[in-house]
C-alpha cells in the first residue's frame, strides 16, 4: 500500500457554530450569574468531545484506496475509472475523495463523495475523457475524511499513480472496419467497383457468364469441356503503400475541436485497414519536426503496431520539408509503392512541394490529400451584408481558386490530388486508393 502523507486537521462547520454559540452563551453568562456552571459545563464537554474526535481521525488507520482503469483510452471517449476504499476504522467514514487527472483530461462526477461503513470495503467511479493522444499520468488522490462526530476533516494525499496511453479513436475505425466487413461500406461513401474478373492477377477458371468480355474465355478450356469458360482474374495482391504523414505546425489548425493531424490519423488507420484486407503491405515516414519510419508490412498485427506508433504523435512548431522527405523515402522504398502524402499546404509550398513529387515520380505513385480548413467553406456560404463582408468573401474566394490551380498542376505532373475538407478524408482515401487498384496503375 502507498504511504498516505497527512495535511493535518481543519475544524468543520459544526464545530465552529457549537463555539459561536458557546461564545453567545458566554454572553448569557456574563448578564445571568446563575448560568455559569452550566456554560463551564457545557465548554468542557464540547472541548472534550472536539478533542476525542479530533484524536480518533488523526490516528485512525488511513483507508487503502486503489484505482482501477483502462491503460489504453481512445482519444476524446468517455471512459470509467473505478475507485475502491477500504474502510480499517470500527466506524463508518464519510469521506471526500477528488483525483489528480492529467491536466489535458476532462472528468465528470468529481469530486466522489462516499459513506464506508466500518471494517468494509466500497466502489465509486467517475467519468474521464484525455482530449490529446500521448502519455499521461494520474498522480495521486486527495482525501477529505470527516471524523466521527463530524467536527473535524483530516486531509490526506495518496500518491496512487497509473500510467494510461491515449490512443487515436479506434472505435471509430472499428466502425469503419465493421463497416467494410458487413459488406456495407457505401453506407460511408466507400463504392465497390465490380470488374467481372477483371484485374492482373489469375484466380480460377469458370464458365463463362453473361457481361464477360471476349478477351477473357479461355479457348483450350472451351474446346476441352465443349461450353465457354471464361478466366477470372483478381486485383494484383502484395502490393506496397506508404504514407507520408505532414507533423509540422500546419497541421496544428483545428475543425470541430479536433487537429488536423487527429482526424489525419484516422483516415490513415482506416485506409491501412483497407489496404491490408486487400493483401497490400502498410508503411509510414512522418516529418516536420518528428521523423519516425516503418517500413511496409502485412502482418495481421499490422494496424496494431501502426496505433502503437503513432499514438504519442504530435504537431510541432516546424515548418514541413517535403524535398527532405522524398528524400528518406527513395533510398529506403526501392520498389515502386503508392505513396499517399497528408498535409496541408500554402501557396509558398508549391514550389517544394513539387520538387520532392518530381523525385518521388520516379519510382513511385503518389496521392496528394491536402486538407483545407473547414472555415473556408463556412465564409464562403455566409451571407454578404456590408463592405468588409465582401472583401473578406473575395479573399477566401481567390485564395481557394489558387488552391484549385495548384491541384490542377500536380495533376498535370501525374499526381493524384485531393483538396479536402478533414471530415472527408478518410473516405475520399479510400476510394481513391481502390480505383488505383481496380485500374491496375500501381
Amino acid at each position: 500500500m502507498t504511504r498516505a502523507r497527512s495535511n493535518g486537521l481543519s475544524p468543520t462547520r459544526p464545530l465552529v457554530a457549537a463555539c459561536l454559540a458557546l461564545l453567545l452563551l458566554g454572553f448569557v453568562v456574563a448578564v445571568f450569574r446563575d448560568a455559569a456552571m452550566f456554560w463551564l459545563v457545557a465548554l468542557g464537554v464540547l472541548a472534550g468531545v472536539a478533542v476525542w474526535d479530533g484524536l480518533a481521525v488523526r490516528f485512525s488507520r488511513p483507508p487503502r484506496v486503489e484505482r482501477d482503469l483502462e491503460a489504453v483510452m481512445p482519444v476524446g471517449v468517455w471512459s470509467t475509472v473505478r475507485i475502491e476504499v477500504e474502510n480499517f476504522f470500527r466506524h463508518s467514514m464519510r469521506l471526500l475523495l477528488h483525483d489528480y487527472q492529467p491536466a489535458d483530461f476532462e472528468v465528470s462526477s468529481m469530486p466522489v463523495s462516499m459513506l464506508v461503513p466500518g471494517r468494509s470495503r466500497m466502489q465509486a467511479s467517475y467519468r474521464a475523457r484525455g482530449r490529446t493522444r500521448g502519455d499521461h499520468h494520474f498522480h495521486g488522490m486527495d482525501l477529505l475524511i470527516r471524523s466521527p462526530f463530524g467536527l473535524w476533516d483530516r486531509k490526506l494525499f495518496l500518491p496512487v499513480s497509473h500510467h494510461v496511453r491515449v490512443f487515436p479513436n479506434f472505435r471509430e475505425v472499428s466502425r469503419y472496419t465493421l463497416l467494410a466487413t458487413d459488406n456495407r461500406v457505401s453506407r460511408m461513401g466507400v463504392y465497390r467497383r465490380r470488374h467481372r474478373g477483371e484485374g492482373s492477377d489469375f484466380l480460377q477458371l469458370r464458365e463463362y457468364r453473361l457481361g464477360d468480355s471476349l478477351r477473357q474465355i479461355d479457348w483450350k478450356a472451351t474446346s476441352r469441356y465443349r461450353r465457354l469458360i471464361s478466366k477470372e482474374y483478381r486485383d494484383e495482391r502484395d502490393q506496397q503503400v506508404i504514407f507520408m504523414l505532414d507533423c509540422g505546425h500546419r497541421m496544428r489548425h483545428r475543425d470541430d475541436g479536433r487537429e488536423h493531424l487527429d482526424q489525419a490519423l484516422n483516415a490513415l488507420l482506416l485506409l491501412a485497414h483497407v489496404v491490408i484486407e486487400q493483401g497490400d503491405s502498410v508503411g509510414l515516414l512522418t516529418f516536420g519536426g518528428d521523423q519516425r519510419w516503418y517500413p511496409p508490412s502485412k502482418t495481421q498485427s499490422r494496424l496494431q503496431d501502426l496505433i502503437e506508433a503513432v499514438y504519442d504523435l504530435g504537431t510541432t512548431p516546424e515548418a514541413a520539408d517535403y524535398a527532405a522527405a522524398a528524400e528518406v523515402i527513395m533510398p529506403a522504398q526501392r520498389r515502386r509503392a503508392l505513396i499517399v502524402l497528408i498535409t496541408n499546404t500554402r501557396d509558398e509550398d508549391q514550389d517544394e512541394l513539387l520538387l520532392a513529387l518530381k523525385l518521388l515520380k520516379r519510382r513511385h505513385l503518389v496521392i496528394v490529400a491536402d486538407m483545407r480548413e473547414q472555415i473556408l467553406d463556412e465564409t464562403l456560404q455566409q451571407p454578404v451584408t456590408d463592405l468588409d463582408g465582401a472583401f473578406r468573401f473575395q479573399a477566401v474566394n481567390d485564395y481557394l481558386e489558387r488552391r484549385r490551380k495548384n491541384q490542377r498542376v500536380l495533376r498535370h505532373h501525374g499526381h493524384y490530388a485531393l483538396d479536402i475538407l478533414p471530415g472527408q478524408l478518410p473516405v475520399a482515401l479510400v476510394n481513391q486508393y481502390l480505383s488505383i487498384k481496380a485500374a491496375g496503375r500501381l
